[in-house]
């Protein structure tokens, strides 16, 4: 029990009945109102963690900002909540930036990323003033120069493959050699010649990042000396990509934990009147949540088979990645007697599995299943397979919730056809 509670947002409580409650809301009286499944957001965790970051990296570094990685939830009321705590974010296509200048975010602290980068989001980007654009290749910089109107300039970052490895899953690597994000140092140093001597364009600095779900700091201070070595420059984007807790047995570093490796090293080998900007997403959202599901089939036989009324339209990240989670039964996490089981959803598809392998009690027909420590790229990635309506999202605060998505409907579906 107290290892389950443990991976669910800060404010989590268990009722004298059992019931799992966040921060004020129990999970019953919750899917009652939104039905299932849902996504539960807990504000004041997602609060707290950007408060963390930012005055976290201030203390260590003054000249310094946080952006909010968006692609790790770019809900318009997630991406308005880091802007009220003085975040800028960080998108990673036309759509993000459309919802990001809908959450109020001044596009100065913007920056945009992205390997292959349309015409469209460029000229996105020249148009609402974006502060920074991650350039990725010689292409971005050709796209940049033919929209940039004579007597302007945009800001550039040189995005860099450091060369470091991390220990973490291939989908998720970003920094090694090879890697289809950035420029090798050799291929950089060239780019920002270019990039210094177009009309157009203000090199600003230098953009690193190693990978997501990283649960060691020592790849992020390794990626700051590559990116040293290419010159002094007024910017240095470090990137994001601290993991997040999702199971018991995880041990992810501690914010201050990572900002003291990654600003120990950026004392050692930037100057000390840059700007460092740093890029949390996962880290920052992925415990802020859970996901609630209605429990619809248990069929036993050579393994007992839970089933749910979501799966991989909410959360790909087990089957794009093989991510671990864990699960309980509401109102039954502390029984004694617990059945070991595979948790699936209900798509056609046999790699449609939410956990394989965890401990339940007693599951049956109409249990409430919660998953926590769905806070990242599960909404990101869902999707309309087999007709499935992608689910709501639900923040709430000191025993209120309020709707932030609501739920997809039929119409929703067949919105778009126009034959």
């Amino acid at each position: 029990m107290a290892d389950l509670l443990s991976l669910f947002p800060s404010g989590s409580r268990l009722a004298e009945d059992g019931m799992v409650s966040l921060d004020g809301c129990r999970a019953d009286e919750l899917v009652e109102q939104f039905g299932t499944p849902v996504l539960v957001v807990a504000e004041q965790a997602v609060r707290d963690r950007a408060r963390e970051y930012a005055d976290g990296l201030a203390a260590r570094w003054p000249n310094s900002r946080v952006v909010f990685a968006s692609k790790a939830f770019p809900c318009t009321a997630v991406q308005r909540l880091m802007v009220s705590e003085g975040l800028g974010l960080d998108v990673a296509g036309g759509g993000e930036i459309i919802t990001a200048l809908r959450a109020g975010v001044d596009p100065a602290l913007i920056v945009l990323h992205g390997n292959a980068k349309s015409d469209e989001e460029i000229a996105l980007a020249v148009e609402h003033g974006i502060g920074l654009v991650a350039v990725d290749n010689s292409d971005d910089v050709d796209r940049l120069e033919a929209t940039v109107p004579a007597g302007r300039t945009q800001a550039v970052l040189v995005r860099v493959i450091p060369g470091v490895t991390a220990d973490t899953h291939s989908h998720v690597l970003t920094g090694h050699e090879g890697s289809k994000f950035g420029l090798a140092p050799d291929a950089a140093a060239e780019l920002i010649k270019r990039i210094e001597a177009s009309p157009r364009l203000d090199m600003r600095g230098l953009h690193v990042h190693v990978g997501s779900q990283i649960l060691d700091v020592e790849p992020f201070a390794e990626s700051v000396a590559p990116v040293a070595a290419l010159g002094e420059f007024p910017v240095y984007d470090l990137g994001g990509g601290l993991g997040a807790r999702y199971t018991w047995t995880d041990r992810r570093p501690e914010v201050a934990d990572y900002l003291d490796a990654l600003i120990g090293a950026a004392r050692t080998h930037l100057p000390a009147a840059a700007e460092i900007i740093i890029e949390p997403g996962r880290s920052m959202v992925a415990e802020s949540a859970c996901t609630l599901y209605r429990v619809t089939t248990v069929k036993r036989g050579m393994h007992t088979f839970v089933a749910v009324d979501g799966g991989m339209g909410d959360n790909l990240e087990v089957s794009l990645f093989e991510q671990r989670f864990e699960a309980g039964i509401v109102g039954r996490f502390d029984w004694p007697d617990q059945e070991r089981v595979i948790v699936v959803g209900r798509h056609c598809e046999s790699g449609d599995v939410l956990v394989d392998g965890v401990p339940l009690a007693g599951p049956k027909v109409g249990d409430l299943l919660a998953v926590p420590a769905t806070g990242a790229y599960c909404y990101t990635m869902a999707n309309n397979y087999n007709g499935n309506r992608r689910i709501p999202v639900v923040f709430v605060r000191d025993g209120a919730a309020r709707l932030v998505v609501r739920r997809e409907t039929y119409d929703d579906l067949i919105a778009r056809d126009v034959g």
